[in-house]
């Protein structure tokens, strides 16, 4: 019996979402994982066809549903709502550079059925070595297994509550934007609900391998910040 959704939106990078897959596929618990793939290569579209079966996982062509040009985090996040609330089930952001631990998803369900008023419990993020990286440096030298914050939550890996699906429409969610971390974040929080990390969960993540024009933060700051201003890419 599936006790969660979860989603993965992809855009490319096919391996590290092969891995994605594996690795959220080796569960514990009873998944549904879909992925979304946005506007994607058709190399890596034909990648994600033939490996839907082999490892287990729905796949939606958002080619299908819209027009509208990559990134259509918007669009994912409205439809999985939907799902998640026709289902009775909460959500499960995992993104395509994040590889889960088999107990990861148990112990993300487990903290928040022991926790009424949650709202986004996520997972630290770490290198290969076991060491916080981005997007959680802010916590690196925290040493609490879970920490209780009203800072921003990354949707590395993050679940959604029931509850909170229930009380906030996706559908209000500014299409001005292309990423909802900090303003979903935000509003579980005002709506009274709470947001966790857990320290003690923590998942492997390969900053921006999803989509590599980011990289240029570190290696190009200029031509980073020149297409995230000038080009409007990237908008949170």
């Amino acid at each position: 019996m599936d006790e969660v959704i979860v989603i993965t939106p992809v855009k490319n990078s096919l391996g590290t979402t092969l891995d994605t897959a594996r690795a959220i596929a080796g569960s514990t618990v009873g998944i549904r994982h879909i992925i979304f793939n946005d506007f994607s290569t058709e190399e890596t579209k034909a990648g994600l066809e033939q490996n839907k079966s082999v490892i287990g996982y729905e796949l939606v062509h958002l080619e299908d549903h819209t027009d509208h040009p990559s990134p259509n985090y918007k669009l994912v996040l409205q439809m999985a709502q939907k799902m998640a609330n026709e289902a009775k089930l909460p959500l499960l952001v995992i993104e395509s550079d994040v590889v889960v631990k088999s107990e990861t998803i148990a112990d993300l369900l487990n903290f928040q059925k022991g926790n009424g008023k949650s709202g986004l419990v996520g997972s630290v993020t770490v290198d290969e070595k076991g060491i916080v990286n981005f997007p959680y440096l802010k916590f690196k030298g925290v040493k609490e297994p879970v920490i209780d914050t009203a800072r921003s939550l990354s949707f590395c890996c993050t679940l959604f509550s029931t509850d909170f699906l229930k009380a906030y429409d996706f559908l209000g969610l500014d299409e001005a934007k292309d990423w909802y971390d900090t303003f979903i974040s935000k509003k579980s929080i005002e709506l009274g609900f709470k947001n966790h990390v857990l320290m003690n969960a923590p998942v492997w993540h390969r900053p921006h391998a999803s989509r590599p024009w980011k990289q240029l933060k570190y290696s190009n700051p200029l031509k980073y910040y020149f297409l995230k201003f000038w080009k409007g890419m990237d908008k949170i």
